[in-house]
């Protein structure tokens, strides 16, 4: 992995190689969950292609395919170009098409790593920014100008729950900043709400 932290696509990427007569086509895609991934891989994995090989990466979770590629020189490949490039939460497919001209162990490596590395190296991307939650009672006299603020913070509402007396807020927050908006929640709300990590 790379060591200015993890990047994402910002969207779908794709790129086409001619590599001795044959055909190589690189789709890569954003993905949150190894479902999402699988089903990028069905919907743009061409049946009249040679080969549909592909990895993904998201977290600690990781799989890859060499869809009758000699085993190690296509799905491999492709996934060390994932990792090698810093990415997560990214799926690749390269698509090939036979030309007629075998090109080796070695030259398959080459071929699919290549193609997924290019495809990647082009795209348009982001930084992850790591997130932790934090969770809070705010009363009702606070809770519009707490909603107001939350934004400029950049803390996101993943759940809500109503009360008689306010709500309860579970927020995601960059984890380097989860300090200071722990700190102003409780400005805000004269230390009526003071945010907690959740598990």
């Amino acid at each position: 992995m790379n060591s200015g932290g993890l990047v994402m696509l910002a969207e779908p990427a794709r790129l086409e190689r001619d590599i001795r007569k044959s055909l190589f086509l690189a789709r890569a895609a954003p993905v949150a969950t190894p479902a999402e991934a699988l089903a990028f891989v069905r919907a743009v994995s061409d049946p009249e292609a040679t080969h549909n090989c592909w990895a993904y990466r998201i977290g600690q979770a990781y799989r890859s395919d060499d869809d009758g590629e000699p085993g190690g020189t296509a799905g491999r490949p492709i996934l060390q170009v994932i990792d090698g490039q810093g990415f997560d939460m990214t799926v690749v497919v390269v698509t090939r098409w036979f030309g007629g001209i075998k090109l080796g162990a070695g030259g398959l490596v080459r071929a699919y790593g290549g193609t997924a590395a290019e495809c990647l190296r082009l795209a348009p991307r982001v930084p992850i920014v790591r997130r932790t939650r934090l969770a809070f009672h705010c009363g009702f006299g606070d809770l519009a100008l707490v909603r107001a603020r939350l934004p400029l913070l950049d803390a996101v509402v993943e759940e809500e729950a109503f009360d008689s007396e306010g709500a309860r807020l579970v927020i995601a927050v960059p984890e380097d900043d989860a300090a200071q908006v722990t700190a102003r929640i409780a400005d805000l709300t004269r230390g009526q709400s003071v945010p907690r990590a959740e598990e």
